[in-house]
């Protein structure tokens, strides 16, 4: 017996413009990744030329039996220079909504995943006294192409955008560089972390005044679990970790929840992800339980706000092994539903193998893409998916919480 949906489940896959686009030259992204900084190891440079090939990454998703794709609007291609709007980047965007409707995919759009046009970081990024101004500029500029969109999503893991004004501070030390891996990261900004709140509801209030669209923001989710005698700790980093993020979304239409493993926390806080030869390419422990600790606990802090998985999936070469970390984590997300998570739907990480903040190597992507000619080659894993999308049902073993 199988988990049956409602019928407007969307089922589907997420990329952001950055990790796919290719030159973005206009981010402050593109220019960290060219100023010799000793934590990009490699640059986006052409990424995966999504920017011309989207209806192709569309069509595959489609016709595997997909029904939703989330991808993004680039600020600095839509503001490359303050004040000044590109109609052509307008334009070009709201080609890709049209392409995504008339093949039958729910567009969920993403209006800030992690990049900022240049000009704004160098007039301070979030820590500027206009920022909050300036992004509800962007929104506004944007919403009239968002008109018969159903999904907008304003701002992505604000936690990690926050966790990257600390890695800012610390680049002012080198010393504090060492022993900074992505398993060892500072904590995010507070600071950064409440303007980030602000923004996001000056940005729900552009696009409530402006479009139908359910508004709500993405948050990444570490899904922590506490050590023996660490029930306070477990606390504490929840408390800066998730619970701002979720608390400000108690009033949104959805909450993205994003999760690909677990966390312990101990007597110190968060301890690094331990070294296994289990490990994703990322690092990260094989723990596709993350999903059901995160979707639940989403649904607890926000008291009720629905659930839209936003991202979740596993960096491996392995498809098999993707597969297999789906299936475990759909059966967590329908025994959360079972027990009455009001859950909308789910966007796998990722449509395809793409730039991951400064490396090539870790491979999300139900999708695999030839660097050189571009060439597209859809994996096992996305026929899987698309024959849970076109039957609208979770695995079967996800029916019952008492299952094991």
């Amino acid at each position: 017996m199988s988990l049956e949906l409602a019928a407007e489940f969307l089922w589907g896959a997420s990329t952001s413009p950055h990790q796919t686009e290719g030159n973005n030259l206009n981010s402050d992204w593109w220019a960290l990744e060219n100023s010799g900084n000793p934590l990009i190891g490699e640059r986006s440079g052409d990424a995966v030329d999504s920017y011309h090939r989207y209806r192709e990454d569309m069509s595959l998703l489609a016709g595997a039996g997909l029904n939703a794709y989330r991808f993004g609007v680039e600020w600095a291609r839509i503001e490359p220079d303050r004040g000044h709007v590109s109609r052509a980047a307008l334009a070009h965007y709201r080609r890709m909504i049209d392409a995504a409707l008339e093949l039958g995919l729910t567009p969920v759009i993403t209006l800030h995943h992690f990049t900022n046009p240049h000009w704004f970081s160098e007039l301070g990024g979030w820590a500027h006294p206009e920022a909050i101004d300036l992004f509800a500029d962007y929104v506004a500029t944007v919403a009239p192409i968002l008109t018969d969109v159903a999904w907008v999503c304003t701002i992505n893991e604000p936690s990690m955008v926050a966790v990257m004004a600390s890695v800012q501070q610390r680049l002012k030390d080198p010393e504090a560089l060492q022993g900074m891996t992505s398993r060892i990261m500072p904590d995010p900004d507070e600071r950064t972390g409440q303007v980030l709140v602000r923004a996001h509801h000056a940005a729900t209030a552009v696009l409530r005044a402006h479009t139908d669209a359910a508004v709500g923001w993405t948050v990444a989710q570490p899904s922590f679990v506490a050590a023996e005698g660490c029930e306070r700790q477990l606390a504490e980093a929840n408390r800066i970790w998730e619970d701002p993020f979720l608390e400000a979304a108690r009033d949104d239409d959805f909450i993205g929840t994003q999760a690909y493993s677990v966390r312990t926390v101990g007597p110190n806080g968060p301890l690094p992800q331990p070294d296994s030869p289990g490990n994703t390419l990322t690092g990260w422990a094989y723990r596709p339980d993350a999903l059901g600790i995160a979707v639940r606990r989403a649904w607890e802090i926000t008291g009720g706000t629905p659930v839209l998985v936003t991202e979740n999936g596993i960096a491996t070469g392995d498809d098999a092994r993707r597969i297999d970390y789906t299936t475990e984590a759909l059966t967590h997300l329908g025994r959360a539903i079972s027990d009455g998570v009001d859950v909308r739907g789910y966007l796998h990480w990722s449509a395809l193998d793409n730039y991951e903040w400064g490396r090539w190597r870790p491979t999300f992507g139900l999708i695999a893409v030839d660097r050189h000619t571009f060439a597209r080659t859809p994996k096992p894993s996305l026929a899987w998916l698309g024959n849970l999308a076109r039957r609208n049902v979770l695995p079967r073993q996800a029916v019952s919480s008492e299952q094991p």
